[in-house]
C-alpha cells in the first residue's frame, strides 16, 4: 500500500504527481527543482539552486519524521554538466558518510527552466 506525502515546505506539484509517496519503509521523493516553496522564487545560480533542491527534499523526508541521513540514492539532472563541481560543493554540505548512492546526468531541458532537479529514495 501506498501513501501519498505532502508539505508546504516544498513546491507543490506542478502535474499528476506527489510529491513523495512512502510504501513500508521507503520513501521516493519526486525530482524537486530549485524553488524557494513560499515565494515560488527560483535560485539565482547553480549553488543556490542546489541547495534550494536539496532543502526541498529535507522539507518532504521531514514530513515522514526522517531526515537526509536516510537517504540511499540520489539522481541529480541538470541542464549543464560543466557546473558540475559547484553543484557538488553544495550537495556535499548536505550529507555525512557514508554518502547516498548517485547518479548525475546532463538533461536537455527542466520544467520551468531550471538548471538543476534532484530526487531521492530515502529508507526509515
Amino acid at each position: 500500500m501506498k501513501k501519498e506525502i505532502s508539505t508546504v515546505n516544498a513546491p507543490g506539484a506542478i502535474g499528476p504527481y506527489s510529491q513523495a509517496v512512502v510504501t513500508g519503509t521507503i520513501v521516493y521523493c519526486s525530482g524537486q527543482l530549485p524553488m524557494n516553496p513560499i515565494t515560488g522564487e527560483m535560485g539565482r545560480d547553480i549553488r543556490e539552486m542546489t541547495s534550494y533542491s536539496l532543502k526541498n527534499l529535507k522539507g518532504i523526508l521531514a514530513e515522514n519524521g526522517m531526515s537526509m541521513d536516510n537517504i540511499v540514492k540520489t539522481t541529480v539532472f541538470m541542464t549543464d554538466l560543466s557546473e558540475f563541481a559547484e553543484m557538488n560543493q553544495v550537495y556535499e554540505s548536505f550529507f555525512t558518510e557514508p554518502y547516498p548512492a548517485r547518479s548525475a546526468v546532463q538533461v536537455a531541458a527542466l520544467p520551468k527552466g531550471a538548471a538543476i532537479e534532484i530526487e531521492c529514495i530515502a529508507v526509515k
